[in-house]
This record gives C-alpha cells, sequence and structure tokens, in this order.
C-alpha cells in the first residue's frame, strides 16, 4: 500500500486537502489532510468514501457511438475504439467548418473539476478552431461583480479570521453543505463569545450553527442590508472616521438612499420583523470584528448583483475592515497566485468570435438568432450549432429552461459529443461519448475560491479503462486538427510547472514545495485588507462606472406565480455531482409547505402535486412543515432524471435563462411557481 498526497476537485470553496491510500492500482481509502491550513483533515460526507466514485461499476470505460435514438438511454450506443472515435469528431468538426463555419462549432463546459489545466483545458483549442466561446455565468459571477464594484481588485480576507471575530454573519451560506471548514472557525469564535447569525430564505442544515436566525424573503437581502444601514447612521453607530478616510459615496447614501428604508419599510419588503433588524444592525455595528461569509445564493436573482454590493457595503459603514476578524469573505482571491491564465495562451491572437453566456444554452440551440435577440454580439450574424462538445458539466439536468434545452439537444442535426465519466443524462442526447478520468488518475493543480492553499494533486493509480483526461483528449484532437503548436505537445505535469515557476508571486520556496506535492498557503501581504485596490482607492459604494452608480434596492424578476420556489442544497450530493452514488432513500426529490399555503390548496401531506409556470411543470410529492415560509416552497438538489420525482423532467424545467443584473449569471433561485394536486 502506499499513500498519495491529493485535493478534492470538485465544485465546492474548500478544496480539500486530501490523502489517497492505493493498493494494487485501486483506491481503497481517502480521508483528509490534517496539514491542510484551512479543511485541517475533515472531509464532507460527499468525499468521505471518494473511493466509490473512483472504482463505481458504473463508470465509463470506453468511448461509444449512439446507434440508435437520442434522448433515452445506454442500450442505444456501442462501443468503439478511441481512433474512431476521435476520427469521427475530427471529420464532424472539419465538415462543420466547411459548411456552416467555425462559430457553429460550441464548446460548453463547467466545473466538474475544478483543476487549474482540465477545468479550462478546452479554452485555447476551441479559441484556435474558431468557435463560438461561453463564459462562465451558470454560478455566481454576480457575486463576484458586486465584490470588484466596491472593492476593486482587494484581496479578500483570509476565511480563518473568522475565528477572531465576536460576532459572525452567515449569510446565504448553507456552511454546513457547501463550505464546510469555515465551522471550525465559526466554532473557534464562539467558544470565545461570539454570536453567529444565519441569514437565509428557509431553515437550512446550518440552522445549529446558529445563534440568532434571519429568514428574508427570496431576493430581499438588499433591503435587509440597507434597513441596517439605516439604523447604523441613525443611531450614530457608524464609524465616521473610517467613513471619512476609506469609503466613497457615505454622505450620498445617507442623502438619497438610508432615508427611504427605514425598519418598517425594510421589513415590508424582506419580510424580517421590524425588532429583529434592529437588533442585528446594533449588534452588527456594536461589535468590534464583525466577519461576514457571503454565500452565492442570494447572487442568483434578477437583483443578485445589487444585493451583494449592499451588503458588501456594511463593513465599509463599521470599519469592520480594520480590526482582526472584521471583513467581509465573498470570494478568495487565490487564483491570482500562479500562473492560471497560461491555459488561456491570451498572448495569441486569433479572429474575434461570438461568446455565449452559458445560461442561454438552450435558447441558442433552439434559435440560432437567440445572442442578438437578447442585445449579445454576434460575430456569425446568428448561425445555427452543429456540433457541440460537453465535458465537466450536464447540462441536460444542470441547466436552467432545461425543457428548452432538451429540445435543442434532441435536434437532428446536432452533433454532440460529451466526456464524462458516468452515463449522465446529457450522455443520452450524444452522438459520441468519451470516458473521462478522476482527479486520481491524472495530474493537476488546484487552487480555491474559498482560501488561499494551492496544491498540485498527482495521478495516483492509472486510468480506469480506457479513461483520458480532458487535456489529453483536447492535446489529441488539437493534433488531428493540424494545430501545430508546442502548447498541446506539453503533458499536464509540464502545464503545472510552468504555470507554478512563472508565478510572480511565489516564492522560490513556495514553488518547490508546490511542484513536490506539498500543500502551501500563500503568504498575504501586510495590511492586505486596508488596502483598497479600487480607481478611488476607496470602498466605492458610489462606483460611478456603474449603470446605476450608487447602491440602492432593486428588485427581482419573479413569475406572476404565488409561490416562490427554493432549490436548495442537498447535502448529498454537489449539483448533479455523486448522484451516481447509491441512496438510502426511495424518495430523493420532495416538497416542503407550510401547513397553512397547503390548507389554501386543500393539500394533504404526502399528497402528488404539480408545481408549475409558463416554462414548464414538475411533478412531486409534498410534505408540510412549519419551519418553511408562508408563500415560499422548499425542494433540496439536482438529481438526475432516474431520481426524479417527475418521470419526464428534473427540477430545472420551471428555471428561467433570464440573467443577473451584472454578469449574465444565473437566476436559478428567482422562480416563482403555482401548485395543484395531481
Amino acid at each position: 500500500m502506499k499513500e498519495y498526497k491529493s485535493v478534492c476537485p470538485y465544485d465546492c470553496p474548500d478544496a480539500c486537502g486530501l490523502i489517497l491510500t492505493v493498493d494494487d492500482n485501486k483506491v481503497i481509502k481517502v480521508r483528509g489532510n490534517r496539514e491542510h491550513a484551512f479543511t485541517r483533515g475533515t472531509l464532507c460526507p460527499k468525499m468521505a468514501h471518494y473511493e466509490r466514485v473512483i472504482h463505481s461499476s458504473k463508470r465509463l470505460t470506453t468511448p461509444l457511438r449512439r446507434i440508435g435514438k437520442k434522448g433515452i438511454g445506454p442500450d442505444q450506443f456501442t462501443p468503439i475504439s478511441w481512433d474512431e472515435a476521435l476520427d469521427r469528431i475530427v471529420e464532424n468538426f472539419q465538415h462543420t467548418i466547411d459548411i456552416y463555419g467555425s462559430e457553429s462549432i460550441l464548446r460548453y463546459s463547467y466545473a466538474g473539476t475544478m483543476g487549474a489545466v482540465n477545468s479550462p483545458a478546452a479554452d485555447y483549442f476551441f479559441r484556435r478552431i474558431g468557435a463560438t466561446s461561453q463564459d462562465r455565468g451558470i454560478c455566481s459571477p454576480a457575486k463576484q461583480a458586486a465584490f470588484k464594484s466596491v472593492y476593486g481588485d482587494t484581496i479578500a480576507i483570509k476565511p480563518q479570521e473568522a475565528q477572531h471575530s465576536d460576532l459572525i454573519i452567515l449569510w446565504s451560506l448553507n456552511a454546513t453543505a457547501t463550505d464546510v471548514h469555515i465551522l471550525h472557525d465559526v466554532n473557534v469564535a464562539k467558544r470565545n463569545g461570539a454570536s453567529v447569525w444565519v441569514i437565509d430564505t428557509h431553515k437550512t442544515y446550518t440552522y445549529d450553527q446558529g445563534t440568532h436566525h434571519v429568514y428574508v424573503k427570496p431576493g430581499s437581502d438588499g433591503a435587509l442590508a440597507l434597513g441596517m444601514m439605516h439604523i447604523i447612521h441613525r443611531d450614530g453607530l457608524e464609524d465616521t472616521a473610517f467613513i471619512q478616510t476609506y469609503v466613497q459615496g457615505y454622505d450620498e447614501l445617507v442623502r438619497d438612499v438610508l432615508p427611504k428604508f427605514t425598519p418598517a419599510y425594510a421589513s415590508s419588503i424582506c419580510g424580517v420583523p421590524v425588532e429583529i433588524i434592529e437588533q442585528m444592525a446594533h449588534a452588527y455595528a456594536k461589535a468590534k470584528a464583525p466577519f461576514i461569509r457571503l454565500g452565492s445564493g442570494v447572487s442568483r436573482y434578477g437583483n443578485g448583483a445589487m444585493s451583494c454590493r449592499c451588503i458588501n457595503a456594511l463593513p465599509a459603514v463599521v470599519g469592520a475592515w480594520q480590526h482582526l476578524g472584521g471583513g467581509l469573505l465573498s470570494s478568495s482571491s487565490s487564483s491570482q497566485y500562479f500562473n492560471k491564465s497560461f491555459m488561456q495562451q491570451s498572448n495569441i491572437p486569433t479572429p474575434h468570435k461570438r461568446m455565449m453566456p452559458m445560461i442561454l444554452l438552450g435558447d441558442l440551440l433552439t434559435n440560432p438568432k437567440a445572442l442578438l435577440e437578447h442585445g449579445l454580439e454576434d460575430t456569425s450574424g446568428g448561425v445555427p450549432v452543429h456540433s457541440l462538445y460537453i465535458f465537466s458539466s450536464n447540462p441536460a439536468i444542470t441547466a436552467p429552461n432545461q425543457n428548452l434545452v432538451r429540445q435543442g439537444l434532441m435536434r437532428d442535426d446536432l452533433f454532440t459529443v460529451v466526456h464524462e465519466r458516468f452515463f449522465t443524462d446529457t450522455c443520452a442526447y450524444a452522438d459520441i461519448i468519451l470516458p473521462a478520468t478522476s482527479s486520481a488518475e491524472s495530474d493537476d493543480i488546484f487552487n480555491s475560491y474559498g482560501h488561499y492553499t494551492i496544491a498540485a494533486s498527482y495521478q495516483a493509480i492509472p486510468p480506469v479503462g480506457e479513461s483520458k483526461s480532458n487535456w489529453q483528449v483536447i492535446s489529441e484532437l488539437a493534433q488531428r486538427m493540424g494545430l501545430d503548436d508546442p502548447f498541446f505537445a506539453m503533458t499536464e505535469r509540464e502545464l503545472i510547472e510552468h504555470m507554478v515557476r512563472n508565478s510572480s508571486k511565489l516564492s522560490q520556496d513556495e514553488q518547490d514545495d508546490i511542484l513536490r506535492g506539498d500543500l502551501v498557503e500563500v503568504a498575504l501581504p501586510d495590511n492586505y485588507k486596508m488596502d483598497f485596490k479600487t480607481p478611488s482607492g476607496k470602498i466605492e459604494i458610489l462606483n460611478p462606472r456603474e449603470s446605476i452608480p450608487l447602491i440602492t434596492y432593486t428588485e427581482p424578476y419573479g413569475d406572476d406565480e404565488p409561490f416562490w420556489l427554493i432549490i436548495g442544497n442537498d447535502i448529498r450530493i454537489l449539483d448533479s455531482s455523486f448522484c451516481e452514488l447509491e441512496f438510502d432513500d426511495s424518495e430523493l426529490m420532495k416538497l416542503r409547505m407550510h401547513p397553512d399555503d397547503a390548507a389554501l390548496y386543500n393539500i394533504n401531506n404526502s399528497d402528488a402535486v404539480e408545481i408549475y409556470n409558463n416554462r414548464g411543470a414538475v411533478r412531486i410529492k409534498v410534505y408540510l412543515d412549519n419551519t418553511v415560509q408562508r408563500g415560499t416552497l422548499v425542494t433540496l438538489g439536482v438529481w438526475w432524471q432516474s431520481q426524479s420525482s417527475d418521470a419526464k423532467v428534473g427540477i430545472n424545467a420551471v428555471t428561467a435563462s433570464r440573467p443577473t443584473d451584472e454578469a449574465w449569471g444565473s437566476t436559478f433561485y428567482d422562480v416563482q411557481v403555482n401548485i395543484r394536486k395531481v
């Protein structure tokens, strides 16, 4: 037996340090690496038995070619060789370019792996062949845009500072399910007397971590933040000296916005009782070092960026940044510490091609003019997509407006390639399926968007079956497409070394340690929290470059339906990852509803119902729950079709492809539905 240091590759801010125990070329055990500065040896339940994922009997082990109908299942495919699979892909790409133009090829991928090599592995290849590109907007770009609007390129606070706080707010963060290791620091702070406020739209797994609980109406968080600031100003609790030196726009905020956001008015929007807003505002302002950990859920509304801008202003108003343990963490800045941009080869110019926001996949597959109709540039003039290459994503389940996405994937004139570890729902629509490696079967390097530890993760076992990594497949496609570029001849290890050795922000010792496979928590500059890297050099709650310069409240989209649908996190899965595992639960997908709302619709406990809006309908069984807010319905998880409560669709049948107010982010939570008994 031998042990290998590794990193969790999934789309989670924690990027845990792992120790893989290998025997006879198999991973037989996984445990947390206690040397990791943030995750500290703890694993979430999903990764505690990662070996079951790596060696699952459901793994794809050979390339497959479709011989039957689209959208059905594995029995419509037959095994083929890698040579045949790659030849068919290249032949199709070349034919598509010759007949329709290069922009009729689309790459679609996201964060099935977060490795700095294998996540962006295809970016440069598809840019070189002139394909339609995609953004990375399906998660939380509105939250990132909000932080940048207020703080520019300021380095984000180190998460471990939370343990020095005397008041912590977990805002729209179901930490137990999505950022469990911050709770190490929260618990240290609690033992030292800190209070912990949990703010969310529903009772989550994180409820027990809080000393105080606040439930907001979906999409209303900005109003709550402004109501708090109204009270802080009204009662003279702001840090005037800090504001005068470090904040731009506070006088305008006090004059033009805060007078309207009285506690009563804020309460009428967000649903939080006036006395709770008063209590929270006073507690926050009077704390010496209040710390906010801001999750992504609040950003997934039509007003997501503005709501996050309002929340980001809170530590500025009370001067929290001056104190150890004070501030706000939205996402960490660790990506800047090694040369990740090398994978983009951005120094090599290629012709400008159209860009598709990935939330518009269904729109573009069913309407070639979709980008133009959304006011976006389309250099092709509206050419249809005829070739689609999908990896590290499962859009038939995870993309918004599911019915439209599946309609597009069913097109007979669309050639689709899916590179995957398991036969996901998207594979059913493929023409060619390629087997992918797990993180234990290839080399990569990982940073995190939740802390500052960087680590390489080297291959621990041979590929399962005939699996290949994202980079290996793209390299072979590039060679077959005749792209004579030494970049595509580099191995994953060579790419890792180049990115690390060409970093100006890592010391020689840090570089050596990373390349040796050790965990490295990068050193942050002295006084980095107070070095506000904005054009003004101040915190910009008034940003003149924004379409709405001064923070305020804007409304979410909503729908013309009576109930907000909350699609929360199921602790057993991560989006649709880990759905391949077996669960001791015959009913994975269920709906929770307040009894008083149910009575109005003559709905009883465990009734079968249908939730619906103008985009689709989902059948599901409902359970009555007094902890659910009136006017909301709660379901957890994005489950595969085989696990869905509805035989025909998943939960994204009712979500929309409408963008956030900034950065073309997804609005998965900005959805309302009606309900009826089946």
